[in-house]
């Protein structure tokens, strides 16, 4: 049989025999066919959506999940980042944070050459900094609608730039703050140095994930988890907004109950696939996003060989490919 579909009629469980189940949720990407008929792009990729809502407060999360802060669930926190703008001839690229190879010396020194421009047009100080985020209360940026790095990077930049909601004006002035930033950093130490050995310029700040922690609406499937395992940092915060354990690896002893986001969740299928046939488990469920919808399957012990109408030939393992494309 194929793996059951979200919307399938499926066999009644007894509440007394709850099932063994492991989830695991794979990234999504925007659905292009989607972007070209938008007037502008969906706020977050599909997978940010469903793990935080369509509020999408992305920043304190973060925050959240990279620091031992407590947050007021109602202060609206805006995250800045440093980036590379890559140009072209007739447009602007954004490049990924894991292309530009940033060090948090970098970081701190082109943080506090900026912090007095940061901290006159927010109206507050720098809550948080590490090597990629910086957290800062939103203040007059807060209706901000922004869009992340992970989404926004590889794209021409102008359809992924702030835009004004509720109040104009508001994106004009923080691409002001922009522009004066980008002229700082051009004739600093740190890129002057950086050139001198061949790496991209850190040369704009990027506003992303503005909201608040009481805007966060988690899947119920997120609530009732026993752990949360990812390496990615709104993991990280979801656990303390749930009061759920977090864990960076997978112990295959340890599935039960589990919601994962692996960073390589191929390598993780083949310790699956053998926890469903000694009966550590009794189904996988796999949640992806074909065009940007979401999508969850189960898969158990019987679902793990491909059906084949050669009935006299051994059936083949499903492969970690065929069900990650189909």
């Amino acid at each position: 049989m194929p793996p059951k579909i979200r919307g399938m009629t499926a066999n009644p469980t007894s509440p007394k025999a709850p099932l063994r189940r492991f989830t695991l949720m794979l990234s999504g990407e925007d659905a292009l066919d989607e972007l070209d008929s938008r007037d502008s792009p969906h706020k977050g990729l599909p997978h940010e959506r469903f793990l935080l809502g369509e509020l999408l407060p992305l920043a304190p999360v973060l925050l959240l999940g990279q620091s031992n802060q407590e947050i007021n669930p109602n202060e609206v926190i805006a995250c800045l980042q440093p980036v590379h703008l890559h140009a072209t001839r007739d447009h602007l690229i954004l490049m990924g944070q894991n292309q530009i190879d940033l060090t948090s010396e970098e970081s701190a020194q082109l943080l506090q050459a900026a912090l007095p421009f940061i901290e006159e047009d927010f109206q507050d100080s720098v809550l948080f900094h590490n090597q990629h985020y910086w957290f800062v209360p939103a203040g007059p940026f807060s209706n901000l609608v922004t869009y992340s790095v992970d989404q926004a990077h590889g794209r021409n930049i102008d359809w992924w730039m702030p835009r004004d909601t509720r109040e104009e004006g508001i994106a004009k002035r923080w691409r002001k703050l922009q522009n004066e930033i980008q002229m700082l950093w051009h004739i600093g130490p740190v890129n002057e140095e950086r050139g001198q050995r061949g790496m991209p310029s850190i040369n704009s700040i990027w506003i992303s994930g503005i909201g608040k922690l009481s805007d966060v609406q988690a899947p119920a499937l997120l609530k009732n988890s026993q752990r949360l395992i990812g390496t990615h940092p709104i993991l990280a915060g979801l656990s303390r907004v749930l009061s759920l354990p977090h864990e960076i690896v997978l112990d295959e002893k340890n599935l039960l109950g589990t919601f994962a986001w692996l960073d390589q969740p191929q390598a993780a299928w083949p310790k699956l696939s053998a926890a469903l046939l000694n009966k550590q488990l009794d189904e996988v469920m796999i949640i992806d996003f074909p065009k940007g919808k979401v999508r969850e399957r189960i898969f158990t012990a019987k679902d793990l060989n491909k059906k084949s109408w050669a009935f006299w030939k051994k059936a083949e393992p499903l492969t970690w490919k065929e069900i990650s494309q189909s």
